[in-house]
C-alpha cells in the first residue's frame, strides 16, 4: 500500500493546530482536526489521531477533551495564561521607550502565544495611539550592545542627548548631543525600568559616582577594550532602593528627611517607599504620623511633595526645608502678578 504523503510532518502539524486553533472555549472534533490537517496535504484516519493526541499529552501538551453530543479536544494550559499576555500587553503600550512599530510587532508576537480566539482578545486591547513614545528605533541595539558589555565586564562609550529648542525644525523641539558633543566614558553595571523609560547604571569615569543614562537618549555606543571600574560603589547602592528614592530618575544629593504624613497618604507612601520604612506615631496628632527615609534631593521631589498639599509637611532636615521653602516661593512670585 502506497505511504501517505507528509505523515513525519503530521505531529508537529498537529500540535500547531491546536495550539492555534483551541482553548478552553473552543475545542475541535476528530472530524475537523482532519479537516485541518488536510489544509496542509496530511492525510490522517481517526484512530491514528487519538494516537497522534496521546503522544502530544506525553510530550507535555495539555490536551484535554470535552464530551456533549460529540468529543471536542482542546489545549488546556499554556506557558502564558490570557491574563498574563494581557498584562504584558499593558506594559508594552505604557512604555515610552519602546517605539509605535516595535509595540505593534511585540504585541504580534505575544499574540502568537495565545490560541487565534483568544488573540482577537488581545487585539481588542490595543490602544496605541496618541500614546507617547519614542520614535528612536536604535533603543533596541542599545539594549543588545549594553547587554554584551555587561557580560563581557567591559566599559562602553557613547554620546548623551538632550531635548532643545529648534524653531528652524519641523517639530521645534529636537534631541542635540549634550557638553558640545562630548564622549561618555561609563562602566556598566545594570538597566533600569522606571516611570516608563529605560535607564542604564552605571560608572561614570570622568565624575568616579555611578549615575543612570536613559537608553533612548544614548547615541553610538561602543564596546571598549577596557574592564569595567566602579564594581565597589555598585555593589554599595542597593537597585530597588535606589529607585525608590530617586524621583523620575533625576540626580540629586542623597538625604535622610522626615515628613509628617496623615494617614490618608499611607498607601501613597507604601506605593513610593515600600513598606519596610521606618515609621514611628506623630506625638502632637493621632491622625498623622512620622515617616524616615533617604531619598535624592531634587526639584521633581520637591514637585511631588507640593503636589501632596497639606496632607505631608517636611520636617527635616533643616537645609533640606529651607530649599524646599525657596522653591515654592519662588514659582509663588511667577503668579503673584496675575492673581493681583
Amino acid at each position: 500500500m502506497a505511504k501517505k504523503p507528509m505523515q513525519k510532518q503530521k505531529l508537529l502539524y498537529l500540535m500547531k493546530i491546536m495550539l492555534d486553533k483551541t482553548d478552553e472555549m473552543h475545542g475541535l472534533t476528530t472530524e475537523e482536526i482532519k479537516t485541518e490537517l488536510a489544509r496542509y496535504g496530511i492525510a490522517a484516519e481517526r484512530k491514528s489521531l487519538y494516537d497522534d493526541l496521546r503522544v502530544l499529552e506525553l510530550y507535555g501538551l495539555d490536551i484535554c477533551s470535552e464530551k456533549t453530543k460529540t468529543v471536542r479536544y482542546y489545549v488546556g494550559s499554556r506557558d502564558f495564561q490570557i491574563s498574563e499576555l494581557k498584562l504584558l500587553v499593558d506594559a508594552i503600550q505604557s512604555s515610552k521607550f519602546i517605539t509605535q512599530k516595535k509595540s505593534l510587532e511585540l504585541i504580534g508576537k505575544l499574540e502568537s502565544l495565545a490560541s487565534e480566539n483568544e488573540a482577537k482578545l488581545l487585539q481588542n486591547q490595543v490602544i496605541i495611539s496618541n500614546r507617547v513614545k519614542t520614535d528612536n528605533e536604535t533603543i533596541y541595539y542599545n539594549v543588545d550592545r549594553l547587554h554584551d558589555a555587561i557580560s563581557g565586564n567591559l566599559s562602553v562609550s557613547f554620546y548623551y542627548k538632550k531635548w532643545v529648542l529648534d524653531f528652524g525644525s519641523p517639530k521645534k523641539i529636537k534631541l542635540e548631543r549634550r557638553h558640545g558633543g562630548k564622549l561618555y566614558r561609563v562602566s556598566p553595571w545594570a538597566l533600569c525600568w522606571d516611570d516608563e523609560n529605560y535607564y542604564l547604571i552605571g560608572y561614570d569615569e570622568d565624575s568616579e559616582q555611578i549615575r543612570h543614562y536613559r537608553v533612548d537618549k544614548m547615541e553610538k555606543i561602543n564596546l571598549t577594550e577596557d574592564s569595567r571600574k566602579g564594581e565597589t560603589e555598585f555593589n554599595a547602592i542597593d537597585l530597588a532602593e535606589y529607585s525608590k528614592s530617586t524621583f523620575s530618575m533625576f540626580a540629586g544629593e542623597r538625604t535622610d528627611i522626615t515628613l509628617r504624613v496623615h494617614e490618608r497618604l499611607i498607601g501613597v507612601m507604601a506605593d513610593r517607599f515600600g513598606r519596610d520604612v521606618f515609621i514611628t506615631r506623630d506625638s502632637e496628632s493621632t491622625d498623622h504620623f512620622l515617616l524616615k527615609v533617604e531619598v535624592n534631593v531634587s526639584d521633581q521631589f520637591f514637585g511631588w511633595l507640593f503636589a501632596l498639599g497639606d496632607d505631608v509637611r517636611l520636617i527635616s532636615p533643616d537645609s533640606v526645608v529651607r530649599r524646599f521653602s525657596d522653591h515654592c516661593n519662588k514659582v509663588i512670585e511667577i503668579y503673584k502678578e496675575a492673581s493681583v
